[in-house]
């Protein structure tokens, strides 16, 4: 499989033209990085990098896609002849998947020829624009939960593969599991599902329904209770499997009251260790509603898929810096108005109090400087001439995404978690 059409015409219409220009080959810098953070939030989480190196090493182009260029007259046969060679051999720096980010944070630094890094961009974008979106509304989800696990439950809701990505990038902002099994088996993310409305109206009554159920998958699944009278459905989930039930779900009604009075019935049957789980259309602010219920566990489908109201990071794609004919560096950037850029090669760091709290995103022009002991480096090697980093691929680096989302959302101040509209929770500052 390529993933070499997976972008947009003028990509490659600005390679057929800087061929011909003979500009090409100019060694150049472009950075990913978002204006602003969607939604008034207070911080992001990137995620999709893993995703991106390996739709990056899958960066080809075939007979058959060299074949479709020529016949829609896309480039010249000059061209055609270089994207038939076309391998990525460059070098991409980034912030490690998981990590929080603000305004102007460099997020990724691809440097190569012009040609061989501009042709990435959509591919780019289209990935961490679409992957952080969902990370950074499951983060707020995962921190309204306060602990209680939430599984991902959205496949339905957005594209095929989409949901994919999806459970994945709210896995590796917090959540436990998803309903997904492509995910499951792609990226190592544990599964859970039992059964729909459906089942129960496929059967004669809904005791045939719960009896089918647990005969098939044991007293400890979860019965969901609200297909017809709750109450009713309590308790018949009770009488047959037993004090030993593992859950029952409810997908409707008034959440509070209804976990609230399921809870008391529950543990009047003797079932105190039942669980309850909700399913009913949550975000965020839903779930901080239900802080002071008796929920045990959350499912999060179309809020967490669609980005919570952002399903788009607003990450852009710009180059930054590139070589004049003599080899000397020249920094470039963008004046148009509400759209300017800062030039230049970048190197950031996170300023952290004394107590490991973060106080500022410091951002470094055109040299590295030596972080000190209240400073951590942000950029990591992703690829390095054309080589990805393997610990960033496959289940394992999405369980390494996950783990330094956690270490780094630990840093931020208790303020980053107010769910309300605000400014990012630091400050960028250029040095």
């Amino acid at each position: 499989m390529t993933s070499s059409l997976l972008t947009d015409r003028y990509e490659l219409t600005m390679i057929d033209a800087a061929i011909r220009s003979g500009t090409a080959d100019r060694p150049s810098i472009f950075e990913v990085f978002a204006r602003s953070l969607p939604g008034g939030r207070r911080y992001g989480v990137v995620a999709g990098t893993g995703r991106l190196l390996e739709l990056i090493g899958e960066f080809r182009f075939t007979d058959a896609e060299l074949t479709w260029l020529e016949n829609e007259n896309v480039v010249d046969t000059v061209t055609l002849d270089w994207l038939a060679d076309y391998r990525f051999a460059g070098s991409v720096w980034g912030y490690q998947e998981g990590e929080v980010y603000f305004p102007g944070s460099p997020l990724l630094v691809i440097e190569g020829s012009f040609a061989e890094a501009v042709i990435l961009e959509t591919l780019a974008l289209s990935v961490l624009n679409y992957d952080s979106s969902v990370a950074s509304a499951a983060a707020r989800m995962v921190s309204a939960a306060s602990g209680r696990p939430l599984a991902e439950m959205g496949s339905r809701r957005t594209g095929e593969w989409s949901a994919v990505a999806a459970a994945r990038a709210a896995y590796i902002a917090g959540f436990s599991a998803t309903s997904n099994l492509q995910a499951g088996r792609q990226w190592g993310i544990p599964t859970m599902g039992t059964a729909a409305h459906s089942f129960t109206l496929l059967h004669d009554s809904e005791e045939d329904a719960f009896r089918a159920q647990v005969a098939a998958m044991g007293p400890g699944t979860t019965l969901l209770v609200d297909t017809y009278d709750v109450t009713a459905a309590v308790n018949l989930a009770v009488k047959i499997a037993g004090p030993e039930l593992g859950a029952v779900r409810i997908d409707s009604g008034d959440l509070p009251e209804q976990v609230a009075a399921v809870r008391r019935q529950l543990d009047g049957l003797g079932a105190e260790n039942t669980k309850i789980t909700v399913t009913n259309d949550l975000d965020e602010f839903t779930i901080a509603a239900l802080r002071a219920a008796p929920v045990d566990s959350y499912g999060v489908g179309t809020s967490v898929v669609t980005g919570s109201g952002s399903p788009a990071a607003g990450m852009v794609y710009k180059l930054v810096a590139r070589q004049d004919a003599a080899g000397a560096w020249i920094s470039v950037a963008k004046r148009s108005a509400n759209k300017a850029t800062v030039g230049g090669r970048k190197f950031p760091v996170r300023e952290l109090s004394a107590s490991g709290t973060a106080t500022a995103e410091v951002i470094h022009l055109g040299s590295p400087e030596l972080a000190t002991g209240s400073q951590r480096p942000l950029l990591v090697p992703l690829i390095v001439e054309g080589e990805p980093e393997a610990r960033f691929l496959g289940a394992d680096g999405t369980a390494l995404a996950r783990a330094h989302r956690a270490a780094a959302i630990a840093e931020l101040p208790a303020e980053a978690f107010r769910l309300g509209r605000g400014d990012p929770v630091i400050p960028t500052r250029y040095a």
